[in-house]
C-alpha cells in the first residue's frame, strides 16, 4: 500500500508518529511543514514541504491546493493519512479524483469539539477517527479508537 502522510509539524507530527508501527511498513511519502521539528524527525523519509503558515492563509491555501494536485499526480496515493492540520484540507478534497481514501486522526486534545482542521476534513474523510468518546458521540460517521499518543 503507497501512503501519503499529511500533517503539520510538531503535535501533529509527533501524534503521526505513535502511528509509526502502521505506517512503517508501508511505502510513504510525507507532507509536512518546513520546520527544524519535522526536518530532524524526518531524516531518511521522503518529504514534500507544504507552503505555510496555513492557518487563517488563503495565499497557502491556494499554493498547496496546487502542491496538492501535483503531488497526487506524481505519488498516486492508496490512502492518504492525515492528524491534521490545514495543509490536509486540499489533498483530502481532492483525494477522490485520483481514487484515495483519506483517513484522518483528530487531535488528542479534542476531546469535545473537533479542531477546525477536523471540521474542514470531516467531510471529505473516509474515515475519522478520534481518540475520546465524548467527541465520537457527537459524529456518527466517526470511529472511536482510544487515545493513541
Amino acid at each position: 500500500m503507497k501512503l501519503l502522510i499529511v500533517c503539520s509539524s510538531g503535535g501533529h507530527l509527533a501524534q503521526m508518529w505513535a502511528l509509526k508501527p502502521f505506517w512503517e511498513k508501508h511505502e510513504r511519502v510525507w507532507v509536512t511543514l518546513p520546520t527544524d521539528d519535522a526536518v530532524a524527525r524526518l531524516v531518511g523519509e521522503t518529504v514534500v514541504e507544504a507552503h505555510y503558515p496555513t492557518v487563517r492563509s488563503l495565499r497557502n491555501l491556494v499554493r498547496n491546493t496546487f502542491l496538492a494536485h501535483e503531488v497526487l499526480c506524481l505519488v498516486r496515493p492508496d490512502v492518504i493519512l492525515s492528524t491534521g492540520a490545514a495543509a490536509a484540507v486540499p489533498f483530502f478534497a481532492q483525494a477522490g479524483a485520483f481514487g484515495a481514501v483519506t483517513v484522518h486522526l483528530e487531535p488528542v486534545d479534542r476531546i469535545r469539539r473537533l479542531s477546525l482542521s477536523g471540521r474542514l476534513l470531516y467531510p471529505f474523510a473516509d474515515h475519522f477517527f478520534v481518540q475520546w468518546p465524548e467527541l465520537a458521540a457527537q459524529l456518527p460517521e466517526s470511529e472511536h479508537v482510544g487515545v493513541v499518543l
